[in-house]
């Protein structure tokens, strides 16, 4: 492949007799590196979106969540945990209880899910990271305080520092008879909001966390529990650990990792960005015309160079693939131009954040996120380089073919 490539590389360089030739590869390569670069952006934007949605999922969801496969509750008596926490790789396990219910503010309303929460939620979650306004408290002694989703705190206009307007909390008695009398059909309890988290907008609009004992006593519950959540050591086998949760607790429960909790929304965005990748890699196709263009000039031009190196004894093979390293010559130029710029690209975003999100005040970032990857650069090279071998390969092959023949039939003449 050395004199192939040799001879492919002088063509490539040398200045041709019709210049449109010239211009046609230039055109090649840029189409080649245009492509390359926004294959990684893309890629890379995607990558970052993902990065970031994970993060705010993480902040939120527990490593690992134990649920009842059917029903609401279960009694924390039906499970050891015990044994769990005794299970390698355990660090911490979280009750928690949660209820619909309606929560006052002076003269604002709103429908939202009490989560409550043990004492040891700091360690299975990262809300703490994620408080936007006061403090990380859930009780403090014998007071009980509540952290507030940032979307409803906004709609009830609630303020962190009044001390003396409480957040007025309603939620159905479990005896009730009847809902007409709201005193009798009705739990009221009252609770002082401490801070605000800032997640995202599904559990902004959702969730107050509150305490475990006054959610119990809220809903009237002395051991019933809506999941158990389990925060794992960083050196924990997650597999290992979630099989060995099954074991102790049965069929009865179900349990899931932080990717099985939002599966359908992780399978959208890996859809999304290989569905992008396909479109753009089609446009490249598209885009590598132009190589076939090029080789097809080039051939026309060069077939007095076919002629003397076929008279010399070069076969059509060796012909066909000088003409074949021609095209993956601009193949190549073009992709690792692409590749590098677009890192750079990518690197200059994630640096100074250059393209903003439009409407960025409302969301946790303020320009386009950036994650690269090193394997999303050897998809990109692969994909670009079998791309130009399929556009190179036609016209190496032939019309190369044609030209010799031709020049045989002349000969004949």
């Amino acid at each position: 492949m050395a004199l192939p490539l040799f001879i492919a590389k002088r063509y490539f360089f040398s200045k041709k007799s019709q210049r449109a030739i010239n211009v046609i590869s230039l055109i090649s390569v840029l189409g080649v590196m245009i492509g390359t670069g926004a294959l990684i952006i893309v890629l890379s934007v995607f990558n970052g979106f993902e990065k970031l949605v994970v993060s705010l999922y993480n902040s939120f969801d527990p490593q690992v969540k134990v649920t009842l496969y059917e029903g609401k509750t279960f009694d924390v008596n039906a499970v050891s945990l015990a044994s769990l926490r005794q299970i390698k790789g355990v660090k911490a396990i979280t009750e928690v209880l949660e209820e619909n219910a309606l929560v006052k503010y002076r003269d604002k309303q709103y429908i939202v899910t009490i989560k409550g929460v043990s004492e040891d939620f700091k360690q299975t979650s990262g809300l703490d990271s994620m408080i936007s306004n006061g403090n990380f408290l859930l009780q403090r002694g014998d007071t009980d305080y509540a952290i507030v989703g940032g979307a409803i705190a906004y709609n009830l206009q609630m303020n962190v520092g009044d001390f003396i307007s409480q957040l007025e909390i309603y939620a159905p008695r479990r005896n009730a008879s009847s809902l007409s009398n709201p005193e009798e059909a009705f739990n009221r309890r009252f609770i002082s909001p401490s801070g605000t988290f800032a997640v995202q907008q599904e559990f902004d609009t959702k969730y107050i966390i509150v305490p475990l004992r006054f959610a119990k006593e809220m809903l009237e519950y002395e051991n019933q529990l809506s999941s158990l959540e389990i925060a794992l050591l960083p050196d924990a086998d997650q597999d290992f650990v979630k099989q060995q949760i099954k074991n102790s607790l049965g069929n009865k429960f179900v349990v899931k990792d932080r990717y099985e909790q939002h599966e359908i929304i992780y399978k959208i965005m890996k859809s999304e960005k290989w569905a992008v990748f396909l479109i753009l890699a089609f446009i490249l196709l598209i885009a590598t015309f132009n190589v076939i263009a090029s080789l097809t000039m080039l051939i026309i031009e060069k077939q007095k160079d076919i002629a003397v190196l076929h008279s010399m004894g070069a076969d059509i093979g060796l012909l066909r693939r000088i003409f074949l390293a021609e095209g993956l010559f601009i193949t190549f130029i073009g992709a690792v131009i692409g590749l590098v710029a677009g890192g750079l690209i990518c690197f200059l975003q994630q640096r100074f954040g250059l393209i903003k999100l439009s409407g960025s005040g409302s969301f946790v970032v303020d320009a386009y996120p950036v994650h690269m990857q090193v394997l999303d650069f050897v998809y990109v090279f692969i994909t670009v380089f079998a791309i130009g071998l399929l556009a190179s390969w036609y016209p190496a092959k032939k019309m190369v073919e044609k030209k010799i023949s031709l020049q045989a039939v002349r000969a004949d003449e």
